[in-house]
């Protein structure tokens, strides 16, 4: 409808009378579409290509010179033509009209890539974490555009994929997304649409990749779309079986002006083929089937945490002090909120005492959870305690109980013994009575702020990620349908902080499983540091800039924590794990992870055997993921691994059939030949359980089909 809405415009002001009289036949039409989900189907997105050489014949467009302030660039698609030196000419083509030339420093040129475009993707290694077994499968860690690297797994894993778990934008309103290279935010009329075209998009190639015998899509939203979504699914979907579940995610509420706390959000599980969920409450919060488990309460940080209205100046009245004991280092008092402008130096603590402020690691003014009124009666009653004070800093950590725990004790659900040496109340672990999963799941387990952000920060202290999910939480969506599938396939194409594979490792470690995470996310960069970045005179590519994106600063480092045990300083990680098994975060996991950028090949250079470095990593993804990758041209004209084989001469078939018969027969092989007949020579002379595939053919073909809309 904006395409017809800006025709009707046009008329409008060339002729009101006619331009009034199409507008009224448009709205006849429109009481007349049929029941169902419609929404404007945009022009295909586009993703800019920073640090991709520029040549002639590259599509670009144009940014502002470094050092303004803001680096959104011209949306208008050039080609270049030619360049001299650091000028570049371009040329836009106008239907109906003469084309339209231009110059621009090439420097102030970035590439394009259209979702209508043939692309042929590689893969650039860019570390690995190594602490499992060599035969374990390697978890992948996939920085590019999403919607490109599910095209890319068309080819790797066209309907091998076991489970899909995706926590998409949730279209809030805030800058939260791009919708062609731009925030979508609360102002823009068309913002429901462009996030619906841009879930459908990848929804659509999602689809190939799962098994269609046995798999699930596991998708979180919250209010602002879960009624468009579940349309969407069901029309993309009708196949599949669909269920929406309600999860409590924030039981202290999400306070919003006007309305009521959001607590909860929404999972929808689409079930294909045979796939349901095969376990029971116990069995998906609380370890081992058979027998009652035992639930236990969580004791929060009082300090805001988060990358959101965590400071001072968003909550004035949270920031108050708490006066710490000279001779008994235990709270004597709390203080009242001061003014939003006082300085807390001027604040004079009572004799003998101290304040304790709500100071970040960095020193800065955060706040407090609760208000001075409630924190003093939760210090009273015990659900509140001083956990350890640093003096020298003015600050302390306090843990109080809130939400469904905090209910729970004052109810006396669960019992309580007497106090603890930190003064809180030992609360005594309840029993969990053997029920059928429902679709109401209220868990102190599935907490975003303390299994989310407050998990977080332990992995990758000082480094700030908005909204992570709660790992227990997703680990035990994936447990109802993985549980039977210890060599499970999981994807997760938002993965944001690496959450999805965080929780596959922790299911791998309760079972002994070899399940496997495939983790998409972009290397973008928050607003907030976009501004300064761009102050700077920097842009996206530039190695200041990228070392700040959400891929290398939150999601490889987090992974390899949660690998190795340790911070990305080497420190061992503080804190245990929880709930199903409980272990010490520093302990790590055997398991190893390598990290990619997706690259963008042409053609011509994948035909004649030019990029197959990049190509390598897809080759050895699409044979399971095991092992070493083979990553370059072998003189012996060929080289193989346990998992898979590459012929780079197929000339040498009795070699290497000689050698295999040794050393044992890899399940794939690829055989570079540009022969059909060289090809199926080859093929007949192996064993009948190998999988032959012609390179580059296979590659080409795949990735020639149109994607076009």
């Amino acid at each position: 409808m904006s395409t017809l809405n800006g025709l009707l415009k046009r008329v409008r002001d060339l002729d009101p009378k006619l331009g009034a009289e199409l507008s009224k036949q448009v709205r006849e039409l429109n009481k007349k579409v049929p029941f169902g989900l419609h929404f404007e189907r945009h022009k295909p997105e586009s993703v800019r290509l920073f640090g991709q050489r520029i040549t002639p014949g590259t599509k670009v467009h144009i940014l502002p010179p470094r050092g303004k302030s803001t680096i959104t660039a011209d949306p208008v698609i050039w080609t270049v033509v030619t360049i001299d030196e650091s000028e570049a000419t371009l040329i836009r083509a106008v239907p109906g009209e003469t084309p339209e030339i231009t110059h621009a420093d090439v420097d102030n040129l970035v590439a394009v890539a259209e979702f209508k475009d043939h692309i042929f993707p590689g893969l650039k290694q860019t570390g690995e974490v190594i602490n499992g077994p060599e035969d374990a499968p390697f978890h992948t860690v996939i920085n590019g555009e999403n919607y490109h690297v599910l095209q890319a797994l068309t080819y790797t894993h066209a309907g091998k994929v076991d489970a899909i778990y995706i926590d998409p934008p949730y279209n809030t309103g805030a800058k939260d997304w791009k919708y062609n290279n731009d925030y979508v935010d609360g102002e823009d009329a068309y913002r429901h649409s462009k996030w619906l075209a841009f879930m459908e998009r990848r929804l659509l190639v999602a689809k190939t990749l799962l098994d269609p015998e046995n798999s699930v899509l596991i998708v979180t939203i919250d209010e602002k779309e879960y009624l468009r979504l579940g349309m969407l699914l069901e029309q993309t979907f009708p196949e599949a079986r669909i269920q929406m579940v309600t999860s409590a995610i924030k039981p202290s509420g999400s306070h919003r002006s006007g309305e009521f706390a959001r607590v909860e959000e929404y999972v929808y599980f689409v079930m294909f083929g045979s796939a349901k969920p095969a376990l029971s409450v116990t069995d998906m919060f609380r370890g081992e089937s058979g027998g009652e488990k035992l639930s236990r309460v969580t004791w929060q940080g009082l300090r805001r945490r988060g990358s959101t209205d965590w400071r001072r100046t968003h909550r004035p009245n949270g920031f108050y002090p708490i006066f710490i004991s000279e001779e008994t280092l235990t709270i004597d008092s709390v203080g009242d909120p001061i003014p939003l402008g006082q300085d807390r130096t001027r604040v004079t603590a009572p004799s003998g005492t101290w304040a304790a402020w709500p100071l970040d690691p960095n020193g800065e003014e955060s706040r407090w959870q609760v208000s001075a009124e409630r924190l003093r009666v939760q210090l009273d009653e015990g659900t509140a305690a001083l956990r350890s004070i640093e003096k020298e800093t003015g600050s302390a950590a306090i843990v109080y109980l809130k939400g469904g725990d905090l209910d729970a004790v004052r109810s006396g659900e669960y019992k309580v013994d007497g106090r603890d040496e930190e003064g809180k109340l030992n609360v005594l672990p309840a029993l969990l009575s053997r029920k059928t999963a429902k679709t109401m799941w209220v868990m102190t387990s599935h907490d975003a702020s303390a299994h989310g952000t407050a998990l977080l920060t332990r992995f990758i202290p000082g480094r700030k990620f908005p909204f992570p999910k709660s790992m227990y939480a997703v680990e035990d969506a994936l447990r109802f349908f993985v549980k039977d599938k210890p060599d499970a396939v999981v994807l997760d194409f938002f993965s944001g902080s690496g959450t999805t594979a965080h929780a596959v490792m922790r299911l791998n470690k309760q079972d002994g499983g070899r399940r496997q995470c495939i983790s998409v996310t972009n290397n973008e960069v928050g607003v907030d540091e976009q501004r300064d970045l761009v102050k700077k005179g920097l842009r996206p590519g530039d190695p200041e800039w990228e070392a700040l994106g959400i891929c290398d600063y939150i999601t490889k480092p987090r992974v390899t924590a949660a690998i190795t045990g340790k911070t990305p300083e080497g420190e061992p990680i503080k804190g245990d794990y929880r709930f199903t098994d409980e272990f010490p975060m520093a302990d790590g996991f055997e398991a190893n992870a390598r990290f990619f950028t997706l690259t963008y090949e042409s053609e011509e250079a994948v035909e004649y055997n030019y990029a197959f470095n990049r190509i390598a990593p897809m080759l050895w993804l699409r044979a399971g993921g095991v092992g070493r990758v083979i990553d370059s041209i072998h003189e012996d004209g060929w080289d193989t691994t346990e998992t898979y084989a590459v012929v780079f001469d197929a000339t040498r078939e009795d070699d290497f059939l000689d050698v295999i018969d040794s050393l044992g027969c890899p399940s794939l092989v690829y055989i570079v030949t540009n022969s059909e007949f060289e090809f199926q020579r080859f093929a007949r002379r192996l064993p009948e359980n190998v999988e032959a595939v012609p390179l580059y053919r296979s590659y080409l073909t795949n990735f020639r089909i149109s994607h076009s809309e």
